[in-house]
C-alpha cells in the first residue's frame, strides 16, 4: 500500500495527460468523428478499436524502451523528460491556437473511403502507429508516471489503464459524433475546449522539465 502511494501521484497524471492528448483533436480523433459521420457508427467503432490498439502499442514500446533505457543509462532520464517537456509545451501552444482560430478542422477528409469494419480496424491501427507525434507523447506521457527507480508494475499499471481509457474514449467519440446534435454541440464548445487542453499542457509540461525525479 506504501509503494502504491508513492507512485499514484504520477499514475494518475499520465493518465489526465493521456486524456487530454486524446480529447484534443488529431488525425486519430478527426478520423473516428470522419468515418461515424460518413459511413455509420458501426464503421466509426471499428476504426476506433484499431486505433486503440495502435495507441497500446506505442505504449508497450515505449514502457519497454524507457525501461530498458534507464536501465543502462540513468542520466537519460533527464534528456527523456526534457524531450517530454518541451512536447507538452508545444501541444498547449498548438492548442491555444486552435482555440483562437476561426476554422475548424475537416473531420471527413480524414475517413477514408468505404470498406469493411476489419478494413476500418486496420486503418485506424495504420493511422496511429504511422502518426510520428504519438510517439513523442508517449515519451511525455510514460515519463510523467513512470520514475527512475520504479518497479515493473507501474509501467503495467500505466499501459493497461491508458489501454482501457483509449477504448472507452475512441468509442464514444464513434458513437457519440454518429449523432448530429454532438457534432453541433462540439462546435460550438471546441474553443473553450481547446483553451482546457493548453492550459492542462502547459501545466503538465512545466512540471515534468522542472522535476527531480
Amino acid at each position: 500500500m506504501g509503494q502504491l502511494s508513492l507512485y499514484l501521484p504520477g499514475i494518475l497524471l499520465a493518465y489526465s495527460a493521456f486524456l487530454l492528448a486524446i480529447a484534443s483533436p488529431g488525425p486519430n480523433i478527426l478520423a473516428v468523428l470522419g468515418t461515424s459521420m460518413s459511413a455509420g457508427r458501426r464503421s466509426g467503432v471499428a476504426l476506433a478499436l484499431g486505433v486503440a490498439t495502435g495507441s497500446f502499442t506505442w505504449a508497450m514500446l515505449t514502457v519497454l524502451g524507457l525501461s530498458a533505457l534507464l536501465a543502462t543509462y540513468a542520466s537519460a532520464l533527464t534528456v527523456i523528460k526534457i524531450a517530454g517537456g518541451l512536447y507538452l509545451l508545444w501541444l498547449a501552444w498548438k492548442s491555444l491556437k486552435s482555440a483562437l482560430s476561426r476554422h475548424d478542422i475537416d473531420a471527413k477528409q480524414l475517413a477514408g473511403g468505404p470498406r469493411t469494419p476489419i478494413g476500418y480496424l486496420i486503418r485506424g491501427y495504420v493511422i496511429q502507429m504511422t502518426n510520428p507525434k504519438a510517439a513523442l507523447a508517449w515519451i511525455a506521457i510514460i515519463s510523467l508516471g513512470l520514475k527512475q527507480d520504479a518497479p515493473v508494475w507501474v509501467g503495467a499499471v500505466i499501459v493497461l489503464g491508458t489501454f482501457v481509457l483509449s477504448v472507452l474514449v475512441h468509442v464514444l467519440y464513434a458513437v457519440a459524433f454518429s449523432t448530429p446534435a454532438m457534432l453541433r454541440l462540439y462546435g460550438k464548445a471546441r474553443r473553450s475546449i481547446q483553451l482546457l487542453l493548453g492550459g492542462f499542457f502547459a501545466f503538465a509540461g512545466v512540471r515534468l522539465l522542472l522535476s527531480r525525479t
